[in-house]
């Protein structure tokens, strides 16, 4: 393909058109939060409650838009209170009760899907609700951007100050309860950045698929790097690369932006598995075959 072929195909969208530079803005900044956020939720075993708190917004999204309609202010906020609300609320379940934390917010993730469907048939329509539902990166708007560029920085700094304790806590369950409020607050602070990056990530994606950026990019990068460290930085660049393909992807094609997006995070994780360094198809695949080879060897020594 030639250089001006190359040109039409991957650069002119963004040169030309306003939506897609800020489409591709938003989605940098919430790769860059949520990818080492996504890191860390995953050593600890909270991908499924990840994916859980993503829906347990839509309640608070959709109060917002019942009162104020399409309001940045109102549904950031709306959805940020129910997130916590669900946080907490299954937390203290689980620690009254005895029942398993994944149960628990499950539950409470069905429950919280379910009224904000409701809540958002009550004024809006079809059309409103499949925007609340999947999202649209391509409707991103100045404030939107401003408000993901924050949650990024908020996420990014946050995490630097409770990195050793959360870490430390991947190792051993028990640390931060035995910590009385430090662990308390490690724990707190360590929420609200995930309830922060799945609000930053509703806009793009919608409530169904916010968790996307936390969850795919983080499960691939653990197939190519062990550092914690390194592992964020691969993340940040595999949610950075998705965006972009996806966005190119949906131009071209017109599909909607949203599932594309997810989709070629998938597919890089689909790659990875076929060919990581770490624990993929290929690995596995070349360690049987060298202890085949090793006890070939044994037995005809």
């Amino acid at each position: 393909m030639s250089t001006a072929g190359l040109h039409d195909l991957l650069i002119q969208p963004f040169a030309d058109f306003g939506f897609m530079r800020r489409a591709i803005v938003g989605c940098l900044a919430l790769s860059l939060g949520a990818g080492s956020l996504g890191v860390v939720l995953r050593l600890r075993r909270m991908s499924l409650v990840g994916d859980a708190m993503s829906h347990a917004l839509l309640p608070g999204v959709a109060l917002g838009y019942l009162f104020w309609g399409l309001s940045l202010p109102a549904m950031t906020l709306g959805g940020l209170g129910a997130g916590l609300l669900v946080a907490a609320v299954a937390g203290a379940v689980t620690r009254l009760t005895g029942e398993h934390e994944d149960a628990s917010f499950a539950a409470f993730y069905l429950i919280s899907l379910a009224l904000g469907v409701l809540l958002m048939s009550l004024r809006g329509s079809n059309v409103d609700l499949l925007s609340v539902l999947f999202g649209s990166a391509l409707s991103l708007d100045d404030p939107t951007l401003l408000l993901a560029s924050a949650i990024a920085t908020l996420s990014l700094v946050g995490l630097a100050a409770i990195y050793r304790p959360l870490l430390v806590e991947c190792v051993d369950p028990g640390f931060l309860r035995a910590r009385a409020w430090q662990g308390w607050a490690t724990q707190a602070l360590f929420l609200l950045l995930l309830v922060l990056n799945l609000v930053g990530g509703f806009y793009a994606l919608g409530t169904l698929m916010a968790v996307a950026f936390l969850i795919l990019p983080a499960a691939t990068a653990r197939l190519w790097l062990r550092s914690v460290a390194g592992q964020m930085a691969v993340a940040a660049a595999v949610g950075l690369v998705a965006s972009l393909a996806g966005l190119l992807l949906s131009f071209h094609l017109g599909t909607p932006a949203s599932p594309a997006i997810v989709l070629t995070a998938g597919a890089l994780y689909a790659a990875s598995l076929l060919v990581g360094r770490y624990g993929s198809l290929r690995e596995r695949l070349r360690h049987h075959l060298s202890s085949a080879s090793v006890q070939a060897q044994t037995r005809s020594a």
